[in-house]
């Protein structure tokens, strides 16, 4: 028998008592034995070699970095007929971020009726909308969820008490002077803050779809649906709804029946509290004003309608033209209050409020004028009854080579629309076809 090289034993080992230097060691004496060498008792486990890597797997193939694998369908309701895609989310997928819906439309996971989608786009009725899987989101130290103080009752009949008109879809309010219709910095007592008074027999809260400044009076529009909001919001942005002020400013304007339009924008310093008219950076916009009466050179009562919705506008615009509102300080400066009984609260009332209804047919509403305003236009001696001057669309005229050029557009446009919609629903079938 050989001898053993010294420091070696030839009895067996335990397994893990051996450094990995040793156990190599073995492995090489063992492979350098002869075929018919006698093997000189049993094997020591070894341990595994820590240098040589083990051997390679096939790798998985795994989806590029943000795509999703599984997806879900989504059919869109009537209440979200016309809202933008993000505002769908934001509705029924609230824990899924902004950022993360980009990224889906970026990456084409996002895609509505099948076609690629972005979070601006208007969804309809039926259609179907793809979304990957939520992604698991990281810890987030759980924030208070801010609760709504409980009305009142005097607060609830209070609400209450300003409507003046109510159906499935709307309610209008005749809000009072003084109240603002959203809360701010120092602002507690708001129309928003109200609104759970005005659910009656719905189970869902109204929303706010436009605003009238805090000492603004008059009409103001609450939607009672989802749908119904969304749809008149539509109206406002695209401008087919019509709102009528009345007011009293001072002095008496030139020209009876006007139109101004000059650009607005804030004015700087005042943290956007204040608007002027700026030439260079103002947006456009446009008021149209008429004369209903005079109080000799003193002041004038006049109908007021913004063709367009910049803050402010009225007030900007009469101030402008030297007719400041009467209580209007803040545009007209000392300059916009006259003297005797007349009040120094703001006379700017928003006395109509006409759009179309998303059931068929118009809202058409007028609201009463607060206490000061009637006192005042009685003191100046006008006659109440001549103020709801007819809109231009009301008057009985045959129609203008400008209302004839309107109306091929706005057929035409009808046509394209229906055409689009044929070939959608030509393309969609023959998906259809090809998939059976």
């Amino acid at each position: 028998m050989k001898g053993r090289p010294p420091g070696r034993s030839s009895g067996p080992r335990k397994s893990g008592t051996a450094p990995a230097g040793r156990a190599r060691g073995a492995v090489k004496a063992a492979r350098a034995r002869k075929p018919d060498a006698p093997k000189a008792g049993p094997r020591p486990p070894a341990a595994k070699p820590a240098a040589k890597p083990a051997a390679a797997k096939p790798a998985k193939l795994s989806p590029a970095k943000g795509v999703s694998l599984d997806v879900r369908q989504f059919r869109v309701g009537a209440d979200d007929d016309g809202i933008r895609l993000d505002r769908w989310f934001q509705r029924h997928l609230p824990d899924v971020g902004f950022n993360t819906v980009s990224r889906w439309a970026r990456t084409g996971q996002l895609r509505v009726d099948g076609a690629r989608a972005a979070p601006g786009d208007r969804i309809a009725e039926g259609q179907s909308i793809r979304v990957p899987p939520a992604e698991p989101k990281a810890p987030e130290t759980a924030k208070p969820r801010r609760v709504r103080p409980q009305l009142t009752d005097d607060q609830m009949a209070f609400a209450q008490g300003l409507v003046i008109h109510r159906d499935a879809q709307a309610i209008v309010i005749n809000k009072p002077p003084g109240l603002a219709t959203q809360g701010g910095t120092k602002t507690d007592d708001h129309v928003d803050g109200l609104l759970d008074a005005l659910e009656f027999d719905l189970d869902q809260r109204p929303k706010l779809v436009h605003r009238l400044d805090k000492d603004t009076s008059g009409a103001l529009l609450i939607a009672r649906t989802a749908r119904s909001a969304a749809y008149f919001a539509k109206a406002f942005s695209s401008r087919t709804a019509r709102k009528v002020y009345w007011a009293i400013v001072m002095g008496v304007p030139s020209i009876e029946d006007g139109m101004i339009e000059l650009p607005i924008a804030k004015q700087p310093g005042t943290g956007g509290e204040k608007m002027h008219v700026d030439e260079e950076e103002g947006l456009p916009s446009r008021s149209r004003y008429r004369v209903i009466e005079r109080a000799g050179n003193r002041a004038a009562w006049v109908e007021l309608q913004p063709y367009t919705g910049r803050t402010h506008q009225l007030r900007v615009h009469m101030a402008a033209i030297g007719h400041p509102i009467v209580g209007d300080g803040k545009y007209g400066g000392k300059d916009a209050f006259l003297s005797g009984t007349i009040s120094r609260k703001m006379h700017l009332h928003a006395r109509r409020i006409r759009v179309d209804h998303p059931d068929g047919g118009r809202v058409d509403v007028r609201a009463e004028l607060p206490e000061h305003f009637a006192a005042s236009l009685a003191s100046l001696g006008f006659d109440l009854s001549a103020g709801d001057l007819p809109l231009d669309e009301e008057i009985a005229r045959p129609p203008t080579r400008e209302d004839e050029k309107k109306a091929a557009r706005a057929h035409a446009k009808q046509i394209r629309k229906g055409r689009k919609g044929e070939r959608r629903a030509r393309g969609s079938g023959g998906g259809a076809r090809r998939k059976s």
